[in-house]
């Protein structure tokens, strides 16, 4: 065995089986073994371990910790090497609660000492391009933007488990596009360049026990060659009581996900001036042909 491999497995251990088959019980709050036992990786375990964190500490984040993050999320994969994503750390308490204001006053973005604010950025691709005398057409295109808001995405979701892994909890926040124009300028943001998430980053307070949140039974999202579709009846009983559950441990108000989701995508009301996204994405600069 390599060196590179030996850093990752855990050879000291058993294969791990006993660790990820519980791991895999608090994901999908039911048994769901492996086909075969593995070792342990550090990586998995802190992959399957996740859930979001709503109650931090009063601790700043070590700026050592938020180098390292970023420079994880750097390491994600991006289309054609464009790079075309940014972040902006907010930790001024009056710059976060204007923030707030916008995302619905969430007491995760009030705890947490810092918010990252992640940005599909096609500007710094845009000045490139004028600097290189070159009209920049295939910037102008859906392809360009949602390019962005990939790589955004991506380099985030690394952050995450860098941060995680160093003890640290993280909340991602979406509702920082019920008004796209207000954070743009509350964070001068230049034309071309899209708040997609935030994301609260502290210390979880150990007071607050949060746990697990179970998903959908692996084989309800995982096809092989050909997507296999799923009728209008298909039967979710079983993960609605998996997660009435998981409601009851937390003291969460109890219903079904099905009612749950139904509700978030019943009106356009429902997405919380979302339905506005394509005319804040153009008063935003992009041209999205």
């Amino acid at each position: 065995m390599s060196t590179r491999a030996s850093d990752r497995l855990d050879t000291s251990r058993q294969p791990g089986i006993d660790r990820i088959s519980t791991l895999l019980q608090h994901r999908y709050g039911t048994q769901h073994d492996l086909s075969e036992p593995l070792p342990v990786t550090t990586a998995i375990e802190t992959l399957l371990a996740h859930r979001s964190v709503r109650f931090y500490l009063p601790q700043s984040v070590p700026a050592t910790a938020v180098e390292l993050a970023i420079s994880a999320a750097q390491s994600a994969p991006t289309s054609s090497n464009l790079q075309a994503w940014s972040v902006l750390a907010v930790e001024a308490k009056d710059r976060k609660a204007r923030i707030n204001a916008v995302a619905g006053n969430q007491k995760q973005i009030d705890q947490a000492p810092l918010l990252l604010v992640w940005l599909a950025d096609l500007s710094r691709l845009r000045g490139i391009s004028n600097a290189q005398g070159s009209p920049g057409e295939g910037l102008d295109y859906l392809e360009s933007f949602l390019l962005g808001v990939i790589d955004a995405a991506l380099a985030a979701q690394n952050a995450v488990t860098a941060f995680e892994s160093l003890g640290l909890g993280t909340c991602y926040i979406g509702a920082l596009r019920n008004n796209p124009e207000a954070i743009a300028k509350e964070l001068a943001l230049p034309k071309e360049v899209f708040p997609v998430f935030g994301l609260t980053v502290g210390y979880p307070d150990p007071g607050i026990k949060t746990d697990v949140k179970p998903r959908l039974p692996r084989s309800t999202v995982f096809h092989r060659e050909q997507y296999v579709a799923n009728s209008d009846n298909e039967d979710f009983s079983g993960y609605n009581q998996i997660l009435r559950a998981f409601q009851k441990i937390q003291l969460l108000p109890a219903i079904d996900w099905t009612e749950q989701m139904s509700r978030r995508i019943g009106t356009k009301e429902a997405l919380k001036n979302r339905d506005l996204i394509s005319s804040a994405v153009k008063f935003l600069g992009f041209q999205i042909k």
